[in-house]
């Protein structure tokens, strides 16, 4: 969902528009399981050149994610941040856990949070740093300019445009025009402006078998503009599409868009086993290390800047979520 957007939802609705069964989508990812280990023998998609920031030292057992490198999405801990004493408890959590940044979905007005300079001192106090947010496509110039303001009092490095959704090519074609002007307004205050995924740019087709995705990428400035590419949705939207191994459509999404990948949303999917053993449905977010997906295989083809745990729907509870991503992204080896 990434921030109160309907992810499932658009998926749904543009499957239904496909004739896709839910039957089939079921088949999809177990098929998709499968492909994982065919991936193992084949190797991953060739990295960019030039390309591998994000990661810490080569060692023996071979690279590994820094640290310092692992946020989390605070859309993750809504259902647990909703009064100031649960908002300060989840950050001082957060800290506990090993977190040092993570990436906003808003503030906290309910909390007493409701400016950007009053949610700041908290995380600085905790040793936290709001590195990036997820922030829509502004109504107007002042909003613009509003949430350009909010990213320089936090000395965010990235700002993201988190979910669009339409079946009108003529919506995409606006949304690129104007998401390429308003990265470069963001430019001019020193920050890097992206775009997220979910899995239906992936499968509508807006006349001809194009998809929102192919608009995107030729359309969206590889100067101005970065991609922050959920791998969950990315690995759903090969499922979805019928790709015989989700996990090499995923790396293909990487690898192959004129945008630089800068940041990882890092979230799971289960798999067939899901049921039996956590009582979760196949095909849903998975905490990380519970589910299908080949994480060290996509790092070892492509690092990026960020790695931002994830999971719209917690498997326990949102701490636990949190908890686990940093403990399983922690010295990952690939």
């Amino acid at each position: 969902m990434c921030f109160g957007h309907d992810g499932d939802a658009a998926l749904r609705e543009s499957m239904e528009k496909k004739g896709a069964s839910r039957r089939g989508l079921i088949a999809g990812a177990a098929a998709g399981a499968a492909g994982l280990a065919a991936l193992g023998t084949a190797g991953p998609a060739a990295a960019h050149p030039g390309r591998g920031r994000g990661h810490g030292p080569q060692g023996p057992k071979g690279r590994e994610v820094a640290e310092e490198l692992i946020s989390i999405q605070l859309y993750t801990l809504r259902a647990a941040m909703t009064t100031r004493d649960s908002v300060l408890q989840q950050l001082d959590q957060l800290a506990k856990y090993g977190y040092s940044r993570v990436e906003r979905a808003g503030l906290y007005p309910a909390a007493g949070l409701d400016t950007a300079a009053k949610l700041k001192a908290e995380l600085d106090s905790r040793g936290i740093w709001a590195s990036s947010s997820h922030d829509g496509i502004s109504a107007d110039a002042a909003a613009l300019q509003k949430k350009l303001d909010d990213a320089n009092t936090f000395r965010q490095k990235y700002l993201v445009v988190p979910y669009l959704n339409s079946d009108k090519l003529s919506d995409w074609q606006l949304w690129v025009e104007q998401m390429n002007t308003e990265a470069a307004a963001a430019r001019k205050r020193g920050l890097r402006y992206g775009y997220h995924n979910h899995a239906h740019e992936f499968t509508i087709d807006l006349g001809g078998g194009l998809t929102p995705w192919e608009v995107l990428t030729e359309g969206l400035d590889p100067t101005l503009v970065h991609l922050e590419v959920d791998l969950y949705w990315a690995y759903t939207g090969g499922v979805n599409t019928g790709a015989a191994d989700p996990l090499a459509f995923a790396n293909e999404v990487v690898r192959t868009a004129p945008q630089e990948v800068r940041q990882y949303h890092v979230k799971d999917r289960h798999g067939a086993d899901a049921a039996a053993l956590y009582k979760q449905t196949p095909g849903d977010m998975a905490d990380l290390g519970l589910g299908v997906i080949d994480f060290p295989a996509i790092f070892k083809a492509h690092q990026v800047e960020e790695y931002i745990v994830e999971n719209d729907t917690p498997d326990f509870t949102p701490a636990a979520t949190a908890n686990t991503g940093f403990r399983y992204l922690q010295g990952l080896h690939f």
